[in-house]
């Protein structure tokens, strides 16, 4: 058999595919590092343009079981570019793009080889895009190695530095486990219902007999696990601290941000279009999984004397808001993952803004390694621009006015929470939310208290600026208009 690929449906990925060899090859023949930092964000660019024509057409699909093998119904495939993939494309890619920008200056300062860089960047973003847009378990799991492979390389390229090394050792040995154990999980999956795709699999488990059922149960618990990992929920979270303090700083944003975007939207397709008849065993896991990480990331956040620890507590923390309206089950569902969704969307701006301030603010005069917050006292005398667009990312993420998108994402998990009849969780959601209110906000208050620790003006380069404007401008816009991602979120789901 001779099977049809649709190239349209995978251009995204295809593209970034190309732009990755070419720029390896390029740097082989030593090809200015600016030239391919810009050919590297070109590339994102002209995939996150394939994106939005896409979104303009049908759904489309490619990699599909032959139609005689499934009568009576659509065919099974294993690459689905449909509203909620391109949706989640377009938010990685964007993020993506703003990571770029933030690399360009880092490269230089760490004598990071550029074009391994962004190879290695290109090929993590690219397992994003399949994992998005995976509907079978074998390319879920190929998609999800393709993004977790990089990183491990990422973290570690600043080799004469001991810190990024164990970073680099930690996040892989963490990693090799939850995939052995999300595959052992897999296995016990197809072992149950003899199938690989998510729609097959949603019927199978349904009429599954009995005896079988204790099978298919530890099957989906050990494939939330693996999920767990890459979302930092707690206890898989252990990780995330060390490795955002040891790697170069853009490759921290990549991790909380794109990672975990794709991470959650592989967790959406597979609970939603493969689980959903088994929600009575994963949603009471996943609410527990969501109140313990919620509640561990705020408590050890207060404890934080370093920006970058703190951000990465904090992202802990807003893992556990993500993960608890898909705690509802099957009741509500689609409700539930469109809140989840528009959450991811919403942090992405909000986090990305607050790491290229941390990122621009690294390289004040007269740094030596990481900022602590009273560093931070200050900054508004000394730099105001720098300073509002932090205070303003900080109050988004602590959800309070006049950082409405804040506020808005965390209304709606929290309604999502509350008609999915999970009232307990959204308790604690409160009581974590007023937690993270004091860690953001002393943040805020040291930048405008008096007493400059460090003398000189913070003066990011042009990329750093270009990316704290565009997160500004995009936290700006949607404190305004937040309903713009709840409408678009809504139609994708």
């Amino acid at each position: 058999m001779i099977q049809g690929i649709d190239y349209a449906a995978i251009a995204p990925p295809l593209i970034l595919a190309v732009a990755a060899i070419g720029l390896l090859l390029a740097d082989a023949f030593d090809a200015p590092r600016r030239v391919l930092g810009l050919a590297s964000g070109g590339a994102l660019a002209v995939a996150l343009a394939a994106v939005v024509a896409l979104a303009a057409g049908d759904r489309r699909a490619t990699f599909c079981l032959p139609t005689e093998l499934r009568s009576g119904g659509p065919r099974s495939c294993s690459y689905v570019a449909d509203d909620f993939t391109l949706l989640f494309q377009g938010i990685v890619l964007a993020a993506a793009v703003v990571v770029v920008l933030l690399s360009l200056q880092e490269i230089t300062d760490s004598k990071i080889p550029v074009g391994e860089y962004h190879f290695l960047l290109l090929s993590a973003v690219i397992g994003a895009l399949a994992l998005v847009a995976a509907r079978d378990l074998i390319l879920l799991v190929v998609a999800l190695e393709t993004l977790s492979l990089p990183v491990f390389a990422l973290v570690g390229l600043r080799r004469y530095d001991g810190n990024a090394s164990e970073a680099a050792l930690k996040l892989f040995l963490v990693s090799v486990v939850s995939a052995a154990i999300m595959l052992f999980g897999i296995s016990l999956v197809y072992g149950a219902t003899g199938a690989m795709h998510l729609d097959r699999i949603a019927p199978a488990l349904e009429k599954l007999p009995s005896d079988l059922d204790p099978v298919a149960s530890v099957g989906v618990v050990l494939v939330l696990a693996g999920f767990g990992f890459k979302v930092a929920a707690v206890p898989f979270h252990f990780w995330a601290p060390d490795v955002y303090q040891g790697a170069p700083l853009p490759v921290a944003a990549f991790l909380s941000v794109v990672s975990k975007a794709a991470g959650f939207a592989g967790l959406a397709i597979v609970l939603a279009l493969g689980f959903p008849a088994y929600a009575h065993v994963w949603g009471p896991l996943v609410a527990v999984l969501a109140a313990i990480t919620m509640t561990l990331g705020n408590l050890l956040a207060l404890r934080q004397k370093t920006a970058i620890r703190l951000l990465a507590w904090s992202s802990v923390a807003q893992s556990g808001y993500m993960l608890a309206p898909l705690s509802v089950g099957t009741h509500r569902l689609p409700e539930a993952v469109a809140a989840t969704t528009a959450y991811v969307a919403l942090y992405a701006v909000m986090n990305l803004g607050a790491f290229a301030v941390v990122i621009g603010f690294h390289r004040r005069p007269g740094a030596r390694g990481y900022a602590t917050l009273d560093d931070f006292r200050g900054l508004a005398r000394r730099s105001p621009a720098v300073a509002a667009a932090l205070a303003f990312f900080l109050i988004c993420l602590a959800g309070l006015p006049p950082g409405v998108m804040g506020l808005f994402a965390k209304v709606v998990v929290f309604r999502a929470t509350v008609a999915g009849d999970v009232t307990w969780l959204a308790v604690v959601m409160a009581v974590n939310t007023v937690i993270g209110l004091y860690y953001y906000l002393v943040w805020a208050a040291r930048l405008f208290s008096p007493g400059p620790a460090i003398a000189g003006d913070v003066a990011p380069g042009l990329p750093v600026r270009a990316a704290i404007a565009a997160t500004a401008a995009g936290a700006v816009v949607l404190s305004i208009a937040p309903q713009i991602v709840l409408q678009t979120v809504t139609q994708a789901t």
